[in-house]
């Protein structure tokens, strides 16, 4: 039986028909064509799926796609502005070498996002400690800290 849902998705209302044991990254990728979302690990343990759901970052691996209904998500093609501008925290990520192989980066930059909209002025050991559930095979940690230091110093800058 399959159930049908409306929900919000990267701000546009979106519908879909999904099995009840349907996994949210499925539905991103397979149904949808959200592919920036990727999975690594299935099990929850990389962060490469890790989308925004009503504010809050989820491992769509465990989240189950029924659970969207009448919620918002948000997937790394969300971040994009009009005319394909990437948002500042990914253009901070390109400009410091956060960026690697790419697979873990849109985990990363969604959960980077969440980071600095509840601390916009976070602390190395602070970064370090909110990325503990991503994991990037390249070893590019340094990087992405100082990708999203800079993130933070622009946003900075932009509200002086």
């Amino acid at each position: 039986m399959r159930l049908s849902i409306d929900f919000e998705l990267n701000g546009r209302a979106a519908h879909a028909e999904v099995e009840p044991h349907a996994r949210l990254i499925d539905l991103l990728r397979d149904d949808l064509g959200e592919t920036g979302t990727k999975e690594g690990c299935g099990e929850g343990e990389c962060g490469a799926c890790t989308v925004v759901v009503d504010g809050r970052t989820v491992n769509a691996c465990l989240f189950p796609a029924p659970e969207i209904a009448g919620r918002s998500v948000t997937t790394i093609e969300g971040l994009l502005g009009e005319g394909g501008v990437l948002a500042p925290v990914q253009r901070a990520y390109l400009e410091h070498g956060g960026v690697q192989c790419g697979f873990c980066t849109p985990g990363m930059v969604m959960t980077s996002l969440d980071l600095l909209r509840r601390n916009p002025h976070p602390e190395p050991d602070e970064i370090r400690d909110a990325l503990r559930g991503n994991l990037c095979r390249c070893t590019g940690y340094e990087q992405i800290v100082e990708s999203i230091q800079a993130a933070a110093g622009a946003a900075r800058g932009a509200q002086q």
